[in-house]
């Protein structure tokens, strides 16, 4: 359910070298090894503290607001648990069609089992939701990579055009929620008891609505002169660092091997009806949370400024398992079309529901990913497929 940016890595390296995985360790390079090891352990210690005080920082505004992490008891006096069964049920499905859909992008560059395609999503959903700072955004390109036939950097742009694919369906879907539902009017000056004005979702929305047209044009600009955006670059750097200016120039030509897609119909006009799929089951699964949780009125497109308010609290790299801009966000949109009252108690009952069912799928599906990718290893790849072919 992410909305995010992966053209480039978040906090890892990606590396492309065939001999890496398996070379052995010669006694000179042991200790270059060694400090590799410990610039990312620091690294990653530095990204669990930024993560902590981004988690802490969430939680002192929600309880200042009075926004409860966990319910009382009676919160949910009305819920219809049979709904939180058909929640996971649906949710499932949908997180099996957002890793499914990424097949369609890399089949243009490189045949990949649809088994490796979901390990490779299934364990990087994980990595996205548990590591800090959006730092797992790194796996699925790292998983799927095949030395010759795959680079990591290509895989990584596919994700890219997946991310803004998602950003712009979801963007147009808010923006329709917003004329057709029916917020309070006015809306609320105070989120909970914080003073902070429910009127900022709407222009947030419309600004996430303008950036994403613009970063789709752009990403069409891009795989339409990429070889003049490559060499300008390239003539750009160059003066500063001519090694550098070879490095960026190999990096992009990669990262547009993953936009081949664009160009070829059966494979970008399936994906664009996946996505469209997926997000509006999405959106249904919300609604029907909602419904059960006992909220009146909670139409299916109310339910879709929900399931696109989320979308953009967590868009930002934030703590662990997003906590504390996922409670946040939800509590904000509730507050749109219902009183303060309700949204912090039968409101905390369905941000609880929906944070743990949404937790718990991904980690059992990480686990399926698990099990595939150990069960796939040894099992030859397929042909390349050429550009010329694709």
């Amino acid at each position: 359910m992410m909305v995010e940016d992966s053209t480039r890595p978040s906090s890892a390296s990606i590396s492309d070298d065939p001999a890496a995985p398996n070379a052995a360790a010669s006694p000179a390079s042991e200790e270059p090894q060694a400090l590799g090891a410990g610039r990312s352990g620091r690294r990653l210690l530095w990204q669990l503290a930024l993560g902590g005080v981004i988690a802490g920082l969430f939680v002192w505004l929600m309880r200042k607001g009075a926004m409860p992490l966990v319910p009382p008891q009676s919160a949910f006096a009305d819920m219809r648990w049979w709904t939180a069964a058909a929640y996971f049920l649906g949710w499932s499905v949908v997180h099996v069609l957002r890793a499914a859909r990424w097949q369609l992008l890399l089949a243009p560059i490189a045949k990949v089992s649809l088994r490796r395609v979901f390990a490779a999503s299934f364990v990087g959903f994980l990595a996205i939701l548990v590591l800090p700072l959006r730092a797992g955004e790194v796996v699925r390109p790292v998983m799927v990579r095949e030395p010759g036939r795959l680079s990591a950097w290509a895989a990584a742009g596919t994700l890219g055009a997946e991310r803004i694919a998602d950003g712009l369906v979801l963007s147009v879907m808010l923006f329709i929620a917003l004329l057709l539902s029916r917020p309070l009017d006015p809306l609320p000056d105070r989120l909970g008891d914080l003073p902070i004005s429910v009127s900022i979702i709407p222009r947030a929305a419309y600004a996430a609505l303008l950036l994403f047209v613009v970063a789709f044009v752009v990403m069409l600009a891009f795989h339409r002169w990429k070889v003049a955006a490559r060499r300008l670059l390239h003539r750009l750097i160059d003066p500063l660092s001519p090694r550098l200016a070879t490095w960026v120039s190999r990096r992009i030509e990669s990262v547009a091997d993953g936009l081949r897609f664009l160009s070829l119909w059966r494979k970008s006009f399936p994906f664009a009806l996946i996505t469209i799929a997926y997000w509006m089951l999405n959106v249904a699964c919300t609604w029907l949370l909602g419904w059960g949780v006992g909220f009146e009125g909670f139409s299916y497109a109310r339910a879709c400024v929900m399931t696109g308010v989320l979308a953009l609290g967590i868009l930002m790299p934030n703590a662990p398992g997003y906590f504390g801009a996922y409670q946040f966000s939800l509590y904000a949109g509730l507050a749109m079309f219902y009183p303060r009252d309700l949204v912090l108690e039968r409101g905390a009952a369905f941000v609880l529901a929906m944070y743990v069912l949404q937790t718990s799928i991904t980690v059992v599906f990480a686990g399926w990913g698990m099990w595939l990718a150990r069960r796939g290893r040894g099992v030859p790849p397929p042909p390349t497929i050429s550009p010329a072919a694709a």
